[in-house]
């Protein structure tokens, strides 16, 4: 399970030019904004932008301040809330469009929603922008987030076997079907298990436990994934999943009254 958040961290008074990523961020008084940023070195941190929506002759001085776009932020404050102070860019932003955004967004959400704050998580930090890349790129979308899902888990304290029965202890095995338990992972079905709960083929589970997450074990990588993560995301629906649903259902109609004209 996740650290204690750490006391002495909360005291950090200043941090110069942090490797990070503005998760989530939204307007604050009249010209600043609040920030949600995943950072190297402290964790996940709230902070304050002032000025930033503030309209100069360069443009928005929010520019910088984009998802998706490796940046260094200087910060500063005793309080659980940060100042954020200088801001350079680290690297080129990362284009994301259409699915390979939406999925970006989702990717944010859930390092909001599950992260605490202020605690490290530097293997993470990297994965996030190896995942990044990954989207940017012409690798299955699919594939790219069942991978970050995992990992995610697992820094998380909530990882689990794909090969081992959480249970028994034997090994997964390709003919057996197997269902998910919070507290032991993954457990073989047995004679007078519910029929209602989701069932995964064992050949599936030990593919993805090599680490192919795609071709015929991606429906059940996904499944499985969603199942988990739905135990510690709550009842809360993710909004990225919600926009991307919205806009393709948007684009299908579209499509059709496109056909019918």
């Amino acid at each position: 399970m996740t650290s204690a958040p750490c006391a002495a961290w909360v005291m950090t008074t200043n941090v110069a030019l942090q490797p990070s990523y503005v998760l989530h961020s939204r307007p604050y008084r009249d010209t600043s904004a609040l920030l949600e940023v995943f950072t190297a070195e402290q964790g996940r941190i709230s902070m304050v932008a002032r000025g930033a929506r503030r309209r100069t002759r360069g443009g928005s001085g929010s520019a910088l301040l984009q998802p998706f776009n490796p940046l260094l932020l200087s910060f500063s404050g005793r309080a659980e809330l940060k100042n954020l102070g200088a801001t350079e860019s680290a690297g080129t932003p990362r284009q994301l469009r259409g699915q390979r955004l939406f999925s970006g967004l989702y990717l944010n959400e859930l390092l909001v929603r599950l992260l605490h704050r202020h605690d490290p998580h530097p293997q993470l930090f990297a994965a996030y922008g190896a995942t990044l890349d990954a989207l940017a790129g012409s690798e299955p979308v699919d594939d790219i987030l069942r991978q970050f899902e995992f990992t995610l888990l697992g820094e998380l304290g909530y990882g689990f076997s794909l090969d081992v029965d959480g249970l028994s202890g034997a090994a997964v095995l390709p003919d057996h079907w197997y269902h998910y338990h919070p507290d032991w992972g993954l457990v073989a079905r047995g004679a007078g298990a519910d029929p209602t709960q989701p069932a995964f083929a064992g050949a599936e589970l030990l593919a993805m436990a090599a680490g192919g997450f795609g071709g015929q074990a991606r429906g059940t990588a996904k499944r499985l994934l969603r199942q988990v993560l739905a135990v510690h995301l709550g009842e809360a629906p993710l909004r990225s999943r919600e926009l991307f649903r919205t806009r393709s259902s948007g684009e299908r109609t579209a499509a059709a009254g496109g056909d019918q004209a």
